[in-house]
């Protein structure tokens, strides 16, 4: 099993930033990657980025390509999700997960094996 515990949601006005953090503990050794996914209210759960934790190869939604930025700290087996110049669409509740498995995709929710709790971003206009 492994558990997530993110943090850094809040309130921001568009243009700002807000860092995310998701800390992965119990059985991370498989940890193929971890990805971050959105939901807003009314809308499929998207993808907004994953991080390949062994190399540490990001990739990015290109609706938030340019503004947000994925790292991870092996250490602490924490992943980060920097999010500059925020706009008001980028309102959703986000959550990461981690993935034991290859695929050659990282947009499939149905992919990760586990999630974390979720954590609110509103973006004010």
């Amino acid at each position: 099993q492994v558990q997530l515990d993110e943090s850094g949601g809040g309130l921001v006005q568009a243009g700002g930033s807000l860092r995310l953090s998701c800390a992965a503990s119990g059985r991370t050794s498989r940890t193929y990657a971890m990805g971050w996914f959105r939901q807003a209210p009314g809308k499929d759960r998207e993808l907004v980025g994953a991080i390949n934790w062994r190399s540490g190869s990001a990739y990015y939604a290109d609706s938030v390509k340019g503004r947000f930025t994925i790292s991870r700290d092996n250490a602490k087996v924490t992943a980060y999700l920097q999010m500059n110049s925020l706009k008001p669409e980028d309102t959703a509740v986000y959550s990461c997960a981690v993935r034991q498995s290859y695929y050659s995709d990282y947009d499939q929710p149905g992919h990760y094996d586990y999630w974390g709790q979720g954590t609110q971003v509103t973006v004010s206009s």
